[in-house]
């Protein structure tokens, strides 16, 4: 690996990003290398000199191929790797300008507000340590007596004598108290609320979501916060403790220049169903905002700054992944504009009978490893034969030809139909061994899968 990221995680090589990806996902190399790329090439761009580096735009991409092939799940998977602020959008929820609907700029808004929280999340796992003492002291402040002369005992705690000091008492609760041996133990607590904001509702329009937004926080911040006693157990009241406490440790302007900075720099947007707004001919009725939605996406994934509740946001390095199934319209069919904001361009592969066994087998979340599992918590030890996957698999193959391909998604299907008197009945068979083989595949699925006209309804 030998490079180290932004954030001081090993930066993985093109090739090493695939063998992360072939863990999860089966086939579909070509897309693999082309977003493994894209990731390294994000690395080289901030060792360039100053001057040649905001000069460097991302090389956008757009996966095409039918529903069902790993579209999204490549890209999902190269943003953990990434450990990058990810969102996936559908374009066709978008609408142009002036019409009733989302804007384009809201997904770079949802984007930051995803960042923010990945960033704090990062930020209170480091200074969790400090919380939870400074809970622990809180706790004990609460347990023990509020005069050091007034002797400590309790049904529920060792008794401590009048004569012993306030500190050796203090001790002895924090050891029982880490022992867990006062969680059950009853007490008063003041906690912090942020006084809530009255619900403000704003017409939608251009920036109006904002609006409604920015008005939110600035209700909020007028009301200040207050504390409210509870009555908990200890257990609970020092998980809220911490909370608290590490919520206090957290400098909110450092998390959210972070935040804004991994945006600009690392974001990925997946944008699904491009093709639904594929189309430069002049539509009526519900198709008329198609192309203007391709232009108010055009000045996004160009470059542009969205203004957002934590300050402007610039999209110009956002790594933009489009799909699309493109059976009817092609990419040549968007605006040539946005046709040149997206580069490289990667067909996908349908997926094949071979590829169903391997995914319902290999991956690490192997769909059948995911039911072995899953029925193991109830005592139930289920075991898959080599031809019981191959059973599935041809059936998987001959339902998408037979009704709508759907692709490995028919899996889940045919896999909850298989297995449904087994999950019902797992309660009642602790400890029991239960072998599928193919015999038992086609035996549960043979009527269905004959049936076209019921297939169509349940698998």
């Amino acid at each position: 690996m030998g490079h180290e990221s932004e954030r001081g995680a090993p930066l993985l090589t093109p090739r090493e990003i695939v063998a992360e990806l072939d863990r999860y996902i089966v086939g579909q190399d070509r897309a693999k290398r082309a977003v493994a790329i894209a990731l390294r090439n994000r690395w080289r761009r901030r060792k360039l000199p100053a001057e040649l580096r905001d000069e460097v735009a991302p090389k956008n991409i757009i996966m095409i191929g039918p529903t069902g092939v790993g579209k999204t799940e490549v890209a999902r998977r190269l943003a953990k790797l990434a450990q990058a602020p990810f969102i996936k959008v559908e374009a066709s929820k978008y609408t142009e300008v002036g019409y009733v609907g989302r804007d384009v700029e809201s997904m770079i808004r949802d984007l930051t507000e995803l960042a923010v929280g990945m960033v704090k999340a990062e930020v209170m796992a480091g200074v969790r340590e400090r919380a939870e003492q400074v809970a622990e002291d809180r706790v004990l402040d609460l347990l023990l007596p509020r005069r050091a002369s007034e002797p400590y005992s309790s049904g529920s705690l060792e008794e401590v004598g009048p004569d012993a000091s306030r500190d050796a008492t203090r001790e002895k609760l924090r050891a029982q108290l880490r022992d867990g041996r006062l969680d059950d133990r009853m007490v008063e607590v003041d906690l912090q609320q942020q006084a809530t904001a009255p619900m403000v509702e704003v017409l939608s329009g251009q920036g109006m979501e904002q609006m409604g937004i920015d008005l939110k926080e600035m209700l909020s911040s007028i009301m200040p916060s207050r504390s409210k006693r509870r009555r908990m157990r200890v257990g609970e009241a020092r998980r809220l403790l911490v909370q608290e406490e590490a919520e206090k440790l957290v400098d909110r302007e450092d998390v959210v220049s972070q935040a804004v900075r991994r945006v600009e720099e690392s974001g990925i947007v997946f944008l699904d169903e491009l093709d639904k707004i594929a189309g430069r001919e002049g539509g009526h009725g519900p198709d008329v905002s198609r192309q203007g939605v391709q232009r108010d996406l055009l000045p996004i994934v160009e470059g542009s700054s969205v203004t957002t509740k934590y300050g402007v946001v610039r999209t110009d390095h956002v790594l933009f992944i489009a799909a699309g199934a493109f059976h009817v319209a092609k990419p040549s069919d968007l605006i040539p504009e946005l046709q040149g904001r997206f580069p490289i361009r990667v067909e996908l592969d349908p997926l094949t009978r071979a590829d169903f066994v391997r995914i319902l087998t290999e991956p690490r979340n192997a769909l059948i490893r995911q039911y072995v599992e899953l029925l193991g918590t109830e005592g139930v030890r289920l075991t898959f034969t080599d031809d019981a996957a191959d059973a599935i698999a041809e059936l998987a193959v001959r339902v998408n030809e037979g009704t709508e391909n759907i692709g490995a998604r028919r899996l889940y299907t045919i896999m909850e139909k298989l297995l449904e008197q087994i999950s019902f009945d797992a309660p009642d068979l602790p400890g029991r061994e239960v072998t599928i083989d193919a015999v038992y595949v086609h035996e549960r699925l043979r009527d269905i899968v004959r049936d076209q006209d019921v297939s169509r309804y349940i698998l």
